[in-house]
């Protein structure tokens, strides 16, 4: 498309203005060729004809789209000229307030003449490890490039700060360097880069001063190498200075100040130290008053001495050599109050009436005659004398002033040298950076020699500029294949030729100096002869002869000649020179001694580089004229250079009065001209300055594209279009990757899609506009036909309500003559039923009362003849009773005397017991089958009785029914009477009533609305008390919990400073250990490949005694300082951990104030019932006992009697052992059935306990929550029933360990009993050997007869006790029988609703049994392990240092090396070994936190994060303390440590682990922190809605997915894999929030800083897009069951930013609710976001100004942080809730891949 095209009628052009510079218009006709006129109408409105020249034709620039102004980068600019840059950085500067732009390789910085939040360390960690063009444009981008590319291409870096004076480049350059020095670091040897910035204050006071465009104007330039090593950290730097303003230091010119550590010195006279230097008020010195501005506004001197002082003495320079420096600026000072007097007309004479001389003198510590003579006379030597020559008082002064001069420049030299040897490193730097801080281009109204050579220096740096943009253009074109055209930019070597080449000003002005009687007259005469008309760049001005103009790249600039030949000189009288070489001060002979001798080149400079004014040069350097020194070391300079990669940075001042962000559009076209942006957009615009990627072209323009023209190759679908929209094919290139076009063809574009867009808006706006039309024509069509509707229904309705009303008329005659007639026959009718009724009644009575009375005498007789049957039975009874007692006696007494006879005889008796045995079987099996039979009788009975109880029951209540009914028929009877007479008054005293309750119900309303009014003021009194009640003690809590959360954040910090400091002082000791190693002699030796060369560095390397000393003394003071540092520390830890304490303790107590209250009635009720369990306990263990008791004697009497049967015969029983028999077996059969009930109460005692634990599950304490149920159980079973049954098989268990622990104490005691009955039964067996041995001397008849009488004796006895022991156990058993079955009967209501199959004896038994044989198989082991003494290194080393998460720890159980360590710590405390405890956990602490330094991946760290939390939640939990017991089982209660308080150590182990959390968070991070702004912001999620702008040459990250980008899903992925990771290694639930929750915030404050850095992200898409993430993370939080951890209100803040990008912003209305919604954001964001803005389509409308200020005065009560960005690094206070383990130490397996075979279980 031709360029005059693009002028049609609305096209905006840019046309000259006298004030503006540049005004901008719009056309209102087309344009056509040959057109003389354009018709325009300005921003105000107003027509404007601009005529253009006929002759060249050449037409206003056009402007830019609105949508491309405000660009990060100039060169995004479809149209590249002077109006678009200087409209562009406006309005970044003015509207936005970003002082930073990118132009191609250049940043602009303009100096905002205020202090901005954007230098923090939050800042330089946020453009950190970035891509220059992903961030928005700043210092911090540059010097992050810079260091980049010096560490990816292993090349050094140069960054070169221009600009004029009051530009900000000293703020700049310092920036740069504290950007390297915060991200690099330094080495352990020292800390380098705080003595890099640290020689910024010391600069800035000898070299800058007050000027008229700048209050602190550097006066020299400079050049600093910051060296680093392989690691690319700081281990050194180098600075160079250039033509420093020697003036200055003699002479101010007005509002104009001298440097400032004169006036330092000043503000500092009244010190005690300062007062031997007699100094006094800035006003009594010339050097000083000159300016008449001796005050900065904002500037206190004072404090800058004192900032200046510490810097010095951060660089290693002492306080003596500080006082000798201040000394030597003192006598300069005074040396400029020295008065010259004239005396005659050549000579002249010193006046020192004052003394300044005197003190200059005395403070030089020079001879003062010598002084005073060589101040008024010089020395002149011809070939054959020398000769004393008086001078003037002219030139008596002007020595005296350059004197001054030259001791300034050599102390300024000298403390620079000072600076580099602070700042030098003994070992060669890897690469380099260096800062070039240099004066930009100058012109004043008279410019002298300074300004020459400043320009010269512009000239010199141009040129490098250009060929660096040319250079990087053509390898732009070349990398795209692209074919390179020459393009044709300024050159300015013919100027620099002029200046610096054989004959050139510099030649003929060092030639004119060295003519004896040389001139600045007769130099400008050779200057006109040589290069007048001969030069381009050379002219000589109409009106003088002393002065001549050349014409720079930037200006035309006229030098005047006067001064300059002396200013090349610079000549000092040399004896003065040598009178201050004589002096006593040590410092000022050093200044000068290097001129005696010729000195080698100092070694902190690079080799073979000269700089002016170091105290390296020679005498004879110092003899070569300023000019030819200047020219070489600027050659040295552009050599460093142009080895380097260079960085630019133009400084511009945006106007001359100091006001903030105003702009004066003269002054920065000047120099924007001056500081070469304008070349480099010439240079870029005479190419294809617009550059798009095919994908970006296809993404924008995708609405210019037909459907055929869309293809799978990108490219051929961006050529088939290109070639349709743009004809001429110069207009663009297609490059391998991208597209370059022509300027004004992204213009052009953006022009065809705007008027695409508007097409389809139109079609849209057509199409919604019909359809409102049609739904309207709808809707009064549809209300038309409702009406008719509703009209005809109205007429239809009263036609039928007419013949309703006949009908109805005709209906109610009928009914009411129905009525009357109804009415009359149910009068009659009632008559009739009435006197029926009262006769039936009648009848009904009589027959009532005749079977009342046969009842009652049937009654009566039944009763009569059961008594007298039952008294004629019990009469019987007793006589037949009476009967059977008298005959059995008698048999008793006939058996007794055959028993007495038999027993006389042995034989009878043996044979009467051969089948007593037998007897005995027969008859138990005789009394089971009688049990039996009773058993089933009893049960036939019980259900004969229950039937006879309940027809009883009904026979009862149908008697009482007929007795009520009677009653009541005989008071009804009664009452009628009295209720008719009553009726009569009631009726007149309801009348009367009736005036009463009317007054009654009004007094009644009345006092119901007064009582409803009272309530609701109470009511509302009390809500409001209650209210405040809450909110106060809301509010405390709060306060609490916040007072507890920062003091637990500020122990966590002082926690990690103290780890960064043990890590500082064990790698200072490894290096020590290293440097001694190095030192010893004997172990430097070479391979025997390498040559002797080699050999001899390797030895000088190595350290030296005297080094190893110093580095020793060194370390030793670090050593003490990190010393008393951590005796601090730890004093502020304790105190810390005290106060936490206390706030804890005072949250406990309420809480615990809360809980008691709670569970006071539930701890009741456990009290009863556990009563009531102890005691049934009780009574079943004295049973058992019991039992175990009688069958003992039981089985002893049969053995008795079975030993003691002497024959086999079997004979027949008397009475008595029959008796003897069945009251035995009667005995064995009632233990048999207490067995079984003692078993049915034991099961009742268990259903009961899991009945209550059911009940009062939901109020459990903390440690429930180990209990709970996990993933798999809620799956199985989701009504809970499973988990219900785990719980109550839990609580038998323990129900059972403690009847087991019951059994066991009555165990121990029956054996004692056992033991005294064994000791009992002894002495009875020595009795009876002792009658054995008495009875075998008698004869053998009496021996058989004492046996037998004493063998029946006891049996006689023992049988008489057995038979008392019995009746005791029958009253027992009758009382536990009662006792049994009132309880079976409360059990049995309290569980009505279990199965009767459940309470069965048979499976209780069997599941009791079960249950206790699982306990008492692993009852010997008590949970410890025990290791040798020589295996606990082994054991670290195979359970901490070698085990890995990946490898075997995946399929252990979770927490296992904390169970095994601890397990070993009990066996320690059991065995009480101190020092076995102290060694075990100090070696496993340590042994983590080696393991944590080798191997900090994630894996790792989270594994031994769950065990260090499940080793301190052991000791807790087993620490016998109450707080903590009250979770455990009773036998984890046994398990607890018994020896030892190992309280110390749990802190010890939640210090580590923080640390390990910390460290944890950090991974995390670094993991996370790449990831989120390319998946956050970058990441196009919702395709169609993001579109992107024309970029620059500083590209940004590609918003589009690639393969090797991140997206949402990556970063949901990878927190999957910390959620599983984190949960498979045992992590409490607790913490995993709390991770989940920092984790969140990280997101959250990356891509919030991200955003507040990034213009281009700012825009309403971009905002849909953060929102649409945001959900896919609060979805993800949902899935995991994570909504109550924090982590979405930790989002807050970027759903708020999300929001303000799309909520509207226009009227006062959308401000407010900005305001109320973005609570989370603070003002600085809020207002960064609104300035940022910026519309991705022309449709939308940028944010206006006035209403960023309105929501500004809204937010401006606002209490918050002024900090711009979020804190990325900060880290949440951790907390370690205790969480009790379920699992019990006896049940750990230890696997066997593991190879702890040496630990054995205890």
């Amino acid at each position: 498309m031709a360029a005059p095209e693009l002028y049609s009628k609305f096209a905006r052009v840019w046309i000259p203005d006298t004030t503006e510079v540049w005004r901008s218009a719009e056309l209102t006709k087309d344009y056509k060729l040959g057109d003389t006129v354009l018709h325009l109408q300005l921003e105000d409105e107003t027509e404007f004809e601009y005529k253009l020249d006929p002759k060249s034709g050449v037409l206003p620039p056009l402007r830019n789209p609105d949508i491309l102004v405000g660009e990060n980068d100039l060169t995004a600019l479809s149209y590249l000229h002077e109006p678009a840059v200087l409209h562009n950085l406006r309005v970044r500067f003015t509207d936005s307030k970003l002082i930073y732009t990118y132009c191609g390789i250049i940043l602009v910085a303009i100096n905002p003449y205020e202090s901005l939040p954007i230098y923090g360390s939050d800042i330089i960690n946020a453009y950190s490890g970035q891509n220059m063009g992903d961030m928005d444009p700043h210092i911090f981008a540059v010097s992050e490039e810079a260091y980049k590319q010096m560490a990816r291409d292993e090349k050094n870096q140069s960054i070169i700060v221009s600009g004029e004076s009051g530009a900000g480049k000293t703020v700049s350059a310092k920036y740069a360097m504290r950007y390297f020095a915060t991200v690099s670091g330094s080495s352990a040897e020292a800390r380098v880069e705080e003595k890099v910035l640290a020689s910024s204050p010391i600069m800035e006071a000898i070299g800058n001063a007050k000027t008229t465009r700048n209050d602190n104007s550097s006066r020299f330039g400079k050049y600093i190498e910051i060296g680093f090593d392989r690691k690319h950290q700081i281990i050194g730097a180098n600075m160079r200075t250039y033509l420093l303003e020697k003036s200055r230091v003699v002479f101010q010119a007005c509002e104009e100040r001298n440097y400032h550590i004169f006036y330092q010195l000043c503000a500092c006279a009244h010190l005690p130290e300062f007062e031997p230097l007699k100094l006094g008020s800035v006003d009594d010195f010339p050097y000083t008053n000159q300016g008449r501005s001796p005050i900065i506004e904002g500037v206190n001197d004072l404090k800058e001495m004192e900032a200046t002082r510490k810097a010095f003495s951060l660089l290693g320079i002492t306080e003596a050599h500080q006082m000798g420096l201040f000394q030597i600026l003192s006598a300069i000072l005074h040396l400029g109050n020295v008065e010259v007097k004239e005396r005659g007309s050549s000579s002249c004479v010193i006046s020192d009436e004052r003394g300044h001389l005197a003190v200059f003198c005395e403070l030089s510590e020079v001879s003062y005659e010598s002084m005073a003579h060589w101040l008024c006379h010089k020395k002149l030597k011809t070939a054959t004398e020398t000769l004393n020559k008086p001078v003037t008082q002219l030139e008596a002064i002007n020595g005296r002033d350059a004197l001054a001069k030259h001791i300034y420049a050599k102390l300024f030299s000298w403390i620079v040298g000072q600076v580099n040897k602070a700042l030098s490193t003994s070992s060669k730097p890897h690469s380099f950076i260096g800062v070039l801080d240099i004066y930009g281009f100058e012109t004043f109204e008279v410019n002298s020699f300074e300004q020459f050579c400043i320009n010269y220096a512009n000239e010199k740096l141009q040129q490098q500029f250009n060929m660096h943009v040319f250079k990087l253009e053509q390898e732009e074109y070349m990398k795209e294949q692209i074919p390179w055209t020459l393009i044709d930019f300024y050159d300015n070597q013919p100027c620099i030729n002029l200046i610096e080449a054989k004959m050139g000003l510099l030649d003929l002005l060092d030639e004119e100096c060295t003519m004896p009687k040389g001139s600045d007259e007769s130099w400008a005469q050779k200057l006109y002869n040589t290069h007048l008309k001969k030069s381009s760049h050379f002219e000589k001005p109409r009106m003088s002869n002393k002065a001549f103009i050349i014409l720079h790249f930037a200006d035309k600039v006229e030098y005047q000649c006067d001064g300059f030949l002396e200013k090349n000189k610079d000549t000092v009288n040399e004896e003065q020179i040598n009178v201050l070489k004589a002096s006593k001060f040590a410092l000022l002979v050093e200044l000068f001694q290097d001129e005696e001798t010729p000195a080698a080149p100092s070694s902190t400079a690079p080799s073979s580089r000269a700089k002016i004014g170091r105290s390296t040069q020679s005498f004879r350097e110092h003899k070569k004229s300023v000019g030819l020194q200047f020219r070489n070391s600027l050659h040295l300079l552009m050599d460093t250079l142009n080895a380097t990669t260079p960085h630019y940075v133009r400084c511009i001042k945006p106007n001359d009065v100091k006001s903030p962000f105003m702009m004066d559009p003269h002054r920065a076209v000047q120099q924007l001209r001056a500081c070469g942006v304008l070349e480099t957009i010439r240079i870029s615009a005479a190419g294809f300055p617009s550059r798009w990627t095919y994908q970006e072209f296809f993404s924008r323009y995708r609405v210019l594209m037909r459907q055929k023209e869309i293809l799978s190759d990108r490219k051929l679908t961006c050529q088939s279009v290109l070639e349709r929209l743009v004809q001429n094919k110069d207009k663009y290139q297609f490059g391998k990757t991208k597209i370059f076009f022509r300027a004004g063809q992204v213009a052009y574009l953006e022009k065809l899609r705007a008027d695409k867009l508007r097409t389809a808006c139109i079609h849209i706006q057509k199409t919604i506009r019909c359809w409102v039309a049609r739904k309207k024509y709808l809707r009064v069509r549809q209300a038309a036909i409702t009406l008719q509707r509703y009209t005809r229904g109205h007429q239809a309705r009263c036609l039928c309500k007419t013949m309703r009303r006949t009908r109805a008329a005709v209906i109610f005659q009928k009914y009411t003559r129905m009525w009357a007639a109804r009415r009359q026959f149910l009068r009659q009718k009632a008559a009739a039923v009435l006197i029926q009724r009262l006769l039936r009644g009648y009848t009904a009575r009589l027959e009532y009362k005749r079977l009342v009375c046969e009842h009652k005498a049937l009654l009566i007789q039944r009763w009569v003849r059961g008594f007298l049957a039952r008294w004629r039975f019990r009469r019987i009874k007793r006589a037949v009773v009476y009967l059977q007692c008298c005959v059995r006696r008698m048999l008793a007494r006939r058996e007794l005397k055959k028993l007495k006879i038999e027993a006389r005889s042995v034989e009878h008796f043996k044979k009467l017991n051969v089948g007593m045995e037998n007897k005995i079987m027969q008859l138990q099996r005789k009394l089971d089958e009688q049990h039996k039979e009773n058993r089933e009788l009893s049960e036939q009975v019980r259900q004969m009785e229950s039937h006879s109880a309940t027809e009883l029951e009904k026979l009862h209540l149908q008697l009482k029914t007929l007795q009520e009914v009677e009653e009541e028929a005989h008071q009804r009877g009664d009452l009628v009477m009295s209720l008719q007479e009553e009726l009569e008054m009631v009726r007149q005293e309801l009348e009367k009533n009736k005036e009463m309750v009317a007054e009654l119900n009004e007094k009644n309303t009345l006092l119901k609305s007064e009582k409803d009014e009272m309530n609701r003021l109470i009511l509302e009194q009390e809500q409001q008390i209650k209210e405040k009640s809450e909110a106060t003690h809301q509010e405390s809590t709060e306060h609490l919990q916040a007072q507890l959360n920062e003091e637990r954040f500020r122990y966590q910090n002082l926690l990690t400073e103290h780890l960064k400091l043990e890590e500082r002082y064990a790698d200072l000791r490894s290096e020590k250990e290293a440097a001694i190693e190095l030192s010893k002699p004997g172990h430097n030796r070479a391979d025997s490949g390498y040559s002797c060369s080699q050999s001899e560095s390797v030895h000088s390397s190595v350290l030296t005694a005297s080094e190893v000393s110093s580095l020793e003394r060194e370390d030793a003071g670090q050593t003490a300082a990190d010393v008393s540092l951590l005796l601090k520390l730890q004093r502020r830890v304790a105190e810390l951990e005290k106060e936490n304490m206390d706030l804890q303790g005072e949250m406990d107590t309420k809480e615990d104030q809360l809980q008691i209250e709670k569970t006071k009635e539930l701890e009741d009720c456990r009290r009863v019932l556990g009563a009531e369990r102890d005691y049934e306990a009780l009574k079943r263990q004295e049973l058992e006992s019991d039992n175990k008791k009688l069958k003992k004697d039981l089985q002893e009497l049969r053995q008795s009697l079975s030993k003691g049967s002497g024959s086999k015969a079997a004979s027949p029983g008397g009475q008595a052992y029959n008796v003897l028999l069945e009251q035995l077996n009667s005995t064995t059969e009632e233990l048999d059935m207490r067995k079984e009930e003692v078993l049915i109460l034991r099961s009742q005692l268990v259903n009961h306990e899991a009945f209550k634990h059911k009940e009062t599950g939901t109020e459990g304490d903390s440690g429930d929550s180990s209990r709970s149920p996990t993933l798999d159980l809620h799956e199985l079973n989701e009504d809970g029933e499973l988990w219900m049954a785990y719980e109550s098989l839990k609580e038998t268990n323990r129900i059972l360990e403690s009847q087991l622990q019951t059994q066991g104490q009555s165990h121990e005691k029956e054996v004692e009993d056992l033991r005294a009955e064994l000791q009992r039964l002894r002495a009875e067996l020595d009795q009876q050997h002792q009658m054995l041995s008495d009875s075998l001397e008698l004869p053998h008849d009496a021996r058989i007869q004492a046996s037998l009488q004493h063998e029946i004796s006891r049996l006689t006895q023992q049988n008489m006790d057995l038979l008392e022991q019995m009746g005791k156990q029958d009253k027992m058993i009758r009382k536990l029988k009662k006792h049994l079955k009132t309880y079976v009967k409360k059990f049995g209501e309290a569980e009505a609703g279990v199965h009767i199959e459940q309470s069965s004896p048979e499976n209780m038994v069997g599941e009791s049994g079960r249950m206790v044989s699982i306990v008492r198989k692993e009852r010997d082991f008590q949970g410890m392990l025990e290791y040798r003494k020589e295996d606990e290194s082994k054991l670290f080393k195979i359970l901490i240092t070698e085990l890995k998460p990946r490898g075997v720890a995946v399929n252990l159980v979770p927490g296992l090396p904390a169970y095994i360590l601890f397990m070993c710590l009990r066996h320690a405390d059991y065995a009480n070994d101190d020092h076995r405890v102290s060694t075990l956990l100090n070696s496993s602490i340590n042994g983590i936190k080696n393991v944590l330094k080798k191997r900090g991946e994630f894996e790792t760290i989270s594994f031994w994060l769950a065990n260090t939390c499940r080793f301190l939640h052991c000791l807790k939990q087993y620490s016998g303390e109450e707080a903590y017991t009250k979770h455990n089982t009773p036998r984890q209660n046994e398990h607890c440590l018994t020896n030892f308080d190992l309280s110390e150590y749990r802190q010890v182990l939640s210090d580590l682990a923080i640390q390990i959390y910390q460290q944890l968070i950090r991974v995390i991070e670094n993991i996370l922190h790449p990831m989120i702004a390319p998946a956050m912001l970058e990441q196009e999620t919702i395709q169609g809605v993001m579109g992107v702008k024309p970029t620059g040459m500083r590209k940004r990250t590609s918003s589009f997915h690639e393969e090797s980008s991140h997206s949402l899903e990556s970063i949901l992925k990878q927190l999957d894999v910390f959620y599983y990771t984190l949960l498979q290694h045992g992590n409490d639930t607790e913490l995993v929030r709390q991770l989940i929750k920092q984790q969140f915030y990280v997101i959250c404050s990356v891509t919030l800083n991200n955003l507040l850095l990034r213009k281009d992200m700012c825009s309403w898409s971009k905002g849909l897009q953060i929102r649409y993430n945001v959900c896919q993370l609060e979805e993800w939080l949902l899935d995991k069951d994570l909504q109550g951890s924090g982590a979405r209100e930790s989002l807050e803040p970027l759903i708020q930013a999300a929001q303000l990008l799309q909520i509207k912003k226009k009227s006062q209305d959308d401000a407010e609710a900005i305001c109320t919604m973005c609570t989370a954001l603070t003002t600085e964001q809020i207002v960064k976001i609104l300035s940022l803005y910026t519309p991705v389509n022309e449709f939308e409308e940028r944010v206006s100004i006035s209403f960023i200020k309105s929501v500004q005065t809204l937010l401006k009560d606002r209490k918050e942080s002024s900090q711009l960005l979020m804190d990325a690094k900060i880290i949440f206070p951790v907390t370690f809730p205790f969480n009790p383990s379920p699992v019990a130490l006896e049940t750990i397996q230890i696997p066997s891949s593991l190879n702890l075979n040496f630990l054995t279980r205890v």
